[in-house]
């Protein structure tokens, strides 16, 4: 190999160099697992407003209850509160206040007796539409539930399908409840912004 073969040999070694150096620098500065890149509303197209009304009805008791306790404070550690209680649910959601109301979904998740001092709770639910309207979307609460209060305001966190990016709130009261079986069906009222 002459001088000029020698010089393009080592002019190839120090151009991969520099490449592998700049290739370096910009997965060190742009990591590829997350970019922030400027908020434009034109991406999400205009938000909307959805309003929805439906009744949760929660079945504790009989031969197929909807809600079970899956986990419980020791006997020693109970209290009339229900402290310490864990329950999954899978409630059907109606139109109407009435279970064999037309069905437009179900509320999925965990309940928590959280407080030693009311009948309150903590609540992570998703609320999965199954409707015509919303088939396939999701709604997601997590909030405090005072149960005893008449009237109650939850947050809504977030969503999908037709609900993407969804925030807003849930007003909900108690339309029914059996206090011997904890049956109950609860009437909501629901505002979200969406794209």
């Amino acid at each position: 190999m002459g001088v000029v073969g020698h010089h393009v040999v080592l002019m190839l070694q120090y151009l991969s160099l520099v490449v592998m150096v700049l290739v370096i620098q910009t997965l060190a500065h742009n990591p590829d697992w997350g970019q922030t890149e400027p908020y434009v509303e034109e991406m999400m197209g205009k938000a909307k407003v959805t309003k929805l009304r439906f009744y949760f009805h929660d079945i504790m008791s009989g031969k197929n209850p909807t809600g079970v306790i899956v986990a419980q404070a020791p006997t020693t550690n109970q209290s009339a509160t229900g402290f310490g209680s864990l329950a999954m649910i899978d409630d059907p959601l109606t139109e109407g206040p009435g279970l064999t109301s037309k069905p437009v979904g179900r509320a999925q998740g965990l309940v928590g007796f959280a407080s030693q001092k009311e009948l309150a709770s903590i609540m992570a639910l998703s609320y999965v539409f199954t409707d015509e309207n919303f088939n396939g979307s999701t709604l997601s609460i997590l909030t405090r539930n005072p149960i005893m209060n008449p009237v109650r305001e939850f947050p809504v966190v977030g969503g999908t399908g037709k609900f993407r990016f969804a925030r807003g709130v849930a007003n909900v009261k108690t339309y029914w409840v059996n206090a011997t079986s904890g049956d109950a069906i609860v009437e909501y009222n629901v505002t979200v912004i969406h794209y």
